[in-house]
């Protein structure tokens, strides 16, 4: 008898044409921690830290909804210097904010609380997340740590594999971060032409699952002006209004700077059948997808 094929999240999504717009979960802080051993299945939750510590740095980070991750360099590098730890910060205006430190020991992470209570530094250049999260889901290695590797090789010092981001069966999933600038669906070249793009402040809507301080009906509304009006910066169009009845949503996307238009775009909203959405979980479950159905000028 013939073993069944390996089933693979990514592969059936592909072959489902699930939406990628309108993917990308909240976000405003990022809490990234180099840690170069083999990465836990729950990522942060699962390393052997002080119980203190521990518990102090998820407090911190739950009061603010700061997303976690387990940061390592391509190859699992180990160079000389200690492993480190930044807290990214989100500002709407563009003024986005980092502090980094390293750590030694556990007690070190504490240090994480003090920078989450502080602005941190501007003008910073923004990291690049690639999710490699292997023994989280298949598909975040499969297709995760070729484009670390391509991506490290072009910019080594911003590029990062990280644990697990969302939306494994959108593999390889790249954030942008401090930006929060989601993409996915990417392969090797694929993932330099998109972030060669974002790092010109050119963004597209290939590859964007979504910006995370934006709800999903609004990243799908402002992927579709970009699909019609051409790449963008991250923060030359603004959402002026969202009104929402029922499944559907009428949201304006307004260009700020001068000759950028305005746009009145209608959402709607699908719930899928239950679906095998991840390479580990074996129960089916249904996915939101959001649909564009009008787009108008003016």
């Amino acid at each position: 008898m013939t073993a069944p094929a390996r089933f693979f999240c990514a592969d059936a999504a592909r072959l489902r044409g699930d939406a990628l717009a309108g993917t990308a979960p909240y976000g405003s802080v990022w809490i990234l921690i180099e840690y170069r051993a083999g990465w836990p299945v729950n990522g942060f939750d699962g390393l052997d830290l002080e119980p203190e510590v521990r518990a102090r740095v998820y407090t911190a980070a739950q009061a603010l909804r700061a997303r976690m991750l387990l940061i390592r360099r391509h190859g699992r590098r180990r160079p000389d210097e200690p492993p480190r730890w930044a807290v990214l910060r989100y500002d709407g205006d563009g003024a986005h904010r980092q502090r980094w430190g390293v750590w030694r020991n556990d007690k070190d992470l504490a240090e994480i609380v003090d920078a989450l209570d502080s602005p941190g530094e501007r003008d910073r250049p923004p990291v690049v997340l690639v999710c490699a999260h292997g023994t989280h889901d298949a598909c975040c290695a499969v297709r995760g740590r070729p484009v670390g590797r391509a991506l490290s090789d072009r910019w080594p010092e911003l590029v990062w594999e990280c644990t697990h981001v969302g939306g494994d069966r959108f593999a390889a999933n790249v954030l942008v971060a401090p930006d929060g600038v989601y993409y996915g669906n990417l392969d090797a070249a694929s993932a330099v032409t998109v972030v060669e793009g974002h790092l010109a402040d050119r963004i597209g809507a290939d590859h964007l699952r979504g910006y995370t301080d934006l709800v999903p009906a609004q990243q799908a509304a402002l992927s579709a002006v970009l699909r019609h009006a051409g790449p963008s910066g991250r923060h030359d169009y603004a959402i002026e209004e969202t009104v929402r009845e029922g499944d559907r949503w009428r949201i304006r996307v307004t260009g700020r700077p001068a000759g950028l238009s305005a746009f009145e775009v209608e959402v709607r909203a699908h719930r899928s059948p239950p679906l095998r959405l991840t390479c580990r979980g074996l129960s089916p479950a249904s996915a939101v997808s959001y649909e564009v159905v009008s787009l108008h000028v003016g």
